[in-house]
């Protein structure tokens, strides 16, 4: 059974702090101590970001540590990332410094270069897209502008999904920076999205504040319809971190200013919509899921599935996030596992290379073989856990 899971690192890490009993990290979490067991020994999941808060501040660690993103040897597509991180790092801080490097590339090749890394993150595939970035930012701050602004977006969000926050946060910055230099409202917008998806867990109400400011300078009622996309997505983004760091009413109120912005502008005919957002009723209704999960509302959640169609839009981590969000939810109460297996299956499909690196994915594999202990580990549960690097022993 795989050695690596979240329980295991909670327990790892309560055993540093002076072999902390369960009872006093339950009593400091705000959770139960038969809960604590159960994550500990992987018979259940952390559904709820606010829950991993409360956790990882007990025991004085970050969410990072507990997740153990970007710091775990082991898995294939991570390593090959992580080869490229540094490369990518040092171009950040050159960009950030303010020092340009003569363009290796000409306008249409540089053009067609970022064409390339976006879809690579329409498709989820982050490590070829980690290759290309290093030499695709510097000749992108040569231009500047909104071509830095897109480039530095695509970093953010690909060092985001492979586990590197901080340096996800750098990138988010210099493509702020850039949008507002040459002072266009969408990409001012979309930089300022991927800084507050970039803030750390703990940092939920940071992130909802900076989404209230973002959603301040943008114009409210532009006849653009990039910049009304950003405001949703700017609503969405302060929905989410809302309701992690306990606002529920707030949130309700980005939800409905999100869902009435979709409703008039319809979901993008390409499934893309500007900057590959997706913005629109479909996309609502996914973030609409994620915040009943982070609720613990997980009938709420499977309830919501049935109004969604998640292959209209082109990005497959939307797509995932759908799965993902309702296998979850099936396997909350462990009593219908095999649907869950199903929809875990759908969500690797969507986007193999995320999926794999989730730690709450893998945590709630571990959670359903744990469950499956009393009778045989279904084979196609055994298979999907091997692709996780997983290894359910027998």
């Amino acid at each position: 059974m795989k050695t690596d899971t979240i329980g295991a690192r909670i327990r790892y890490w309560r055993m540093r702090r002076s072999g902390m009993s369960q009872a006093v990290l339950a009593g400091l979490a705000g959770v139960s101590q038969s809960y604590i067991s159960q994550v500990e020994s992987g018979r259940k999941t952390i559904d709820r970001r606010s829950t991993l808060v409360a956790v990882a501040a007990a025991l004085q660690v970050t969410v990072a540590d507990l997740l153990g993103q970007g710091t775990e040897p082991g898995d294939p597509a991570r390593d090959r990332a992580a080869e490229c991180v540094p490369a990518i790092w040092s171009a950040l801080i050159e960009v950030e410094d303010g020092e340009r490097r003569p363009s290796t590339r000409g306008r249409d090749e540089l053009a067609v270069d970022i064409s390339r890394s976006d879809q690579l993150r329409i498709r989820s595939n982050y490590p070829a897209m980690a290759r290309l970035l290093p030499g695709l930012l510097l000749d992108a701050a040569a231009v500047g502008g909104t071509v830095l602004a897109q480039v530095a977006y695509q970093v953010s969000t690909c060092l985001r999904h492979l586990g590197y926050r901080h340096l996800a946060l750098n990138a988010a910055r210099v493509a702020v920076s850039a949008a507002e230099e040459v002072e266009d409202p969408a990409w001012i917008g979309a930089s300022r999205f991927a800084y507050a998806q970039s803030l750390p867990i703990e940092a939920a109400s940071l992130a909802a504040r900076a989404a209230d400011r973002s959603l301040a300078g943008l114009q409210v009622g532009s006849a653009d319809e990039r910049v009304r996309q950003m405001l949703g997505q700017l609503h969405l983004s302060a929905a989410l971190t809302s309701t992690v760091s306990g606002r529920p009413d707030v949130a309700r109120d980005h939800l409905a200013e999100a869902a009435r912005e979709a409703a008039t502008l319809g979901d993008p005919p390409d499934g893309a919509g500007f900057n590959g957002c997706g913005f629109g009723p479909t996309n609502v209704k996914l973030w609409e899921m994620s915040i009943a999960a982070e609720a613990g509302e997980s009938s709420r959640v499977i309830e919501l599935s049935r109004t969604v169609r998640p292959q209209v839009l082109a990005a497959s981590i939307r797509q995932q996030s759908y799965w993902l969000d309702l296998g979850r939810a099936l396997s909350d109460t462990g009593r219908r596992d095999p649907e869950a297996l199903a929809a875990f299956v759908r969500a690797e499909q969507a986007a193999p290379v995320p999926f794999a690196l989730n730690p709450l994915a893998q945590s709630a594999v571990v959670a359903m073989a744990q469950r499956a202990k009393r009778r045989a580990i279904p084979d196609e549960l055994r298979v999907l856990a091997g692709r996780m690097g997983i290894n359910l022993l027998p």
